[in-house]
């Protein structure tokens, strides 16, 4: 009996001896001690939760090298792998988490608007139920702070830039015609509905080392990654028709977007300044198809639109009127492939295609010319930790241009190949939730003018409180001379720019402040010594300038029941010697102060959304030569008011109604100078105005779905 009672107690010791005691401390990084982390051994139940003094200890029978893990929410899980003998008395420190809620974000200089975006300052809603802006992506967009309203043109100035300095990009994939149909101060519109994207990011400077051939801003639009469910769009207009229809397929889906616009029935009810021969009409589409796999999704986008005008318009330097007839027909395709590799790898390539051909015939002169271009992109993204991510990439841009042009027996044709080559990488280091940093680099060569620089681009953000940080971006940017130079020169070099950015932003509440500061400077901006760069123009890189302004944004989405409201405002002080400027003066399209407010509200009585728009910008210059000084004129003050008004006639049926410069103010763009003067020396002229002072719509939208309760409230 004693042997069994001595093997006992020997098999109990060996028992206890078998067992190991782990214990230690928990503490952040300001070495307060954690209480509740849970503590515990991979592959074992054995565990235990820190107490308020972060101290923890619990024993184990497992022997040799584990791993011990700890974990508290919002905090990065630590993984301690060693012997478990030596897992005693332990220190731990926990870093904060930097991918949770709350954490500083990089945005200095961007504005982001989708169900994606960490800050939104924008929803995607916002992009299309702006008043006044008649459902177009750019006439939203400029409602925002760092833009000005050009409604001569209808594109995207940003920041003393001209229009061609903003890249347009769909899915990272550039778009090098992104806009419609234009002639003799008719305004145009963006190409593309907002029907089939998502999510939108525009820049007004410091953006990405992966950005290249932009001088001033770009605007990334992203298609959407699915469908909920099969659903057809039908659209009456006062302008025209539209149809669209979405397939749901189990790992598959398309979306088709029609659309055919006249508005020869409109301007016969509307009076117009113009005299149409052929009002403008103009077939479209756009379609998407998407196919998810298992660690990676395919997108191939597809739009096609043909445009037509024709009219006659006083001119300044004779007595006839001009007619001007223009027919326009553009193609863009592009698809993309996104696979997740293992590791947190990320890959991404992308390829697009755009043709635009346009004839021109402004009296005895015809002008054909066509543009082939073709991007190609490659980049691949690591996530070593929450703490450090990088990125880099290679793309190549191929545009061929041809023009020709006949006046009277006298023929021109001219054009170029233009070839890109661009490398580029990017580091996004998160130091804490309250300090961050982008570091990227890019290179890019030319072949066609011969020539390869270094653009290095820096962002910084640090949180300074709860709901408010502060930014800072600084890069060199770089764009080749656009088409009306390169077709006549190719002995030129890429124009340039530096930005230096500084932003606050507060949010929180469903409130948002954001202001920025920036600074750009321009320098080898194209000189010509005549008036218009024709082709025996003395074209030179001996241009340069400046910009540097105050951009304001606020929005409320809580003072008020069921209203949302946004102000912006940006003051601009901008110089140019450029083009066949004498000296260096501000351009015509820049307005030194700018100011918008945007506001929408829900009527639940009346089933109804109300939009109210209002746009003010201060006098823009011009050059009278009448007047010694250069560019010394000034317009009046513009101001365009626009209501909309959305009323759900059922779930799935809305009538809708818009109205742009609801007031009817007689805005003046600016002036055109006859080219000699008249008999008494004087040289005349004419103001370039609207078409018409206002412009009214109406619509009814029908939506057939699945679940009968989706309506087109959202892409109104």
């Amino acid at each position: 009996m004693k042997y069994l009672v001595l093997f006992v107690l020997l098999l109990a010791g060996a028992q206890f001896y078998a067992q190991a005691t782990i214990s230690g401390y928990i503490y952040d990084e300001k070495n307060n001690p954690i209480s509740g982390a849970n503590i515990f051994l991979k592959g074992t139940y054995d565990g235990t939760i820190s107490t308020a003094e972060g101290k923890f200890l619990f024993t184990t029978e497992v022997k040799g090298k584990q791993t011990l893990q700890v974990s508290y929410m919002s905090y990065e899980t630590k993984l301690i792998i060693t012997d478990v003998q030596q897992m005693q008395e332990l220190k731990i420190l926990l870093r904060e988490d930097v991918a949770t809620l709350g954490a500083v974000t990089l945005n200095a200089g961007t504005f982001e608007a989708g169900d994606k975006a960490r800050t939104s300052v924008l929803k995607p809603l916002d992009i299309v139920t702006t008043a006044g802006a008649a459902g177009d992506i750019v006439a939203a967009l400029q409602t925002l702070p760092g833009t000005q309203t050009v409604g001569e043109s209808g594109r995207l100035f940003v920041r003393g830039g001209e229009s061609g300095e903003t890249q347009t990009f769909i899915d990272g994939i550039r778009v090098a015609q992104p806009y419609g149909a234009s002639a003799q101060n008719i305004p145009t519109r963006g190409r593309f509905s907002p029907f089939l994207f998502s999510g939108m990011s525009f820049s007004t400077g410091g953006y990405s080392a992966e950005y290249g051939e932009a001088l001033s801003g770009v605007l990334l639009m992203d298609t959407k990654n699915e469908v909920e469910q099969n659903q057809t769009e039908i659209s009456l207009m006062s302008v025209g028709l539209g149809l669209g229809h979405s397939f749901k397929g189990k790992n598959s889906s398309l979306s088709i977007n029609t659309a055919y616009v006249n508005l020869e029935p409109y301007q016969l009810v509307v009076p117009q300044r113009l005299n149409w021969n052929k009002a403008f009409q103009s077939f479209s589409g756009e379609t998407v198809y998407r196919k998810h796999f298992e660690k990676g999704l395919f997108k191939a986008y597809a739009a096609f639109d043909a445009s037509t005008f024709d009219f006659n318009r006083e001119d300044v330097n004779q007595e006839a009127s001009q007619r001007i007839k223009l027919n326009n027909q553009n193609l863009y395709f592009n698809t993309s492939y996104k696979s997740f590799w293992s590791n947190n790898w990320q890959y991404f390539s992308g390829l697009s295609y755009g043709l635009s051909s346009n004839s021109i015939f402004p009296d005895f002169v015809s002008v054909k010319n066509q543009e082939h271009a073709l991007h190609f992109k490659s980049k691949i993204n690591r996530r070593f930790s929450n703490r450090f991510k990088i990125m880099a990439g290679g793309e190549l841009f191929y545009t061929q241009f041809d023009e020709q042009f006949q006046e009277q027996g006298f023929k021109l044709n001219s054009g170029f190949t233009s070839t890109v080559v661009g490398l580029y990488s990017e580091a996004a280091v998160y130091f804490s939730k309250k300090f961050a940093t982008q570091i990227g680099l890019r290179f890019q060569y030319d072949a066609l003018l011969n020539e390869s620089n270094l653009s290095p681009r820096v962002s910084l953000a640090y949180k300074s409180g709860e709901h408010a940080q502060f930014s800072m971006a600084y890069g060199l940017f770089s764009q080749a001379p656009k088409q009306d130079y390169l077709k006549h020169s190719k002995s030129l070099s890429s124009e340039r720019a530096a930005h230096y950015i500084l932003n606050y932003q507060y949010a929180h509440n469903h409130r948002t402040l954001r202001v920025e500061g920036y600074y750009k400077h321009y320098q080898d901006l194209i000189r010509f010594e005549n008036e218009k760069e024709v082709y025996f123009s003395n074209i030179s890189n001996k241009g340069q300038g400046y910009a540097g302004g105050l951009d304001v944004f606020w929005r409320d989405g809580k003072s008020f029941k069921n209203t949302e409201y946004w102000v912006s405002y940006s003051f601009i002080d901008t110089e140019r010697l450029y083009r066949d400027f004498p000296l260096k003066a501000t351009p015509s399209f820049v307005a030194q102060h700018t100011a918008s407010v945007v506001m929408k509200y829900w009527v639940q009585d009346w089933r109804s959304q109300l939009g109210f728009s209002h746009t003010f910008h201060s006098g823009r210059p011009f050059n009278n030569p009448n007047d010694s000084s250069f560019m010394n004129g000034k317009t009046k003050s513009y101001h365009s008011s626009g209501f909309n008004w959305a009323y759900l006639l059922s779930e799935q049926k809305i009538l809708y109604f818009s109205v742009s410069n609801l007031l009817g103010v007689k805005n003046i763009f600016g002036y055109e100078y006859a080219d000699t003067p008249s008999g008494n020396g004087i040289y005349n002229r004419k103001a370039i105005t609207p078409t018409a002072d206002r412009f009214f719509f109406i619509g009814f939208f029908w939506t057939i779905s699945e679940d009968k309760k989706s309506n087109q409230l959202d892409k109104l």
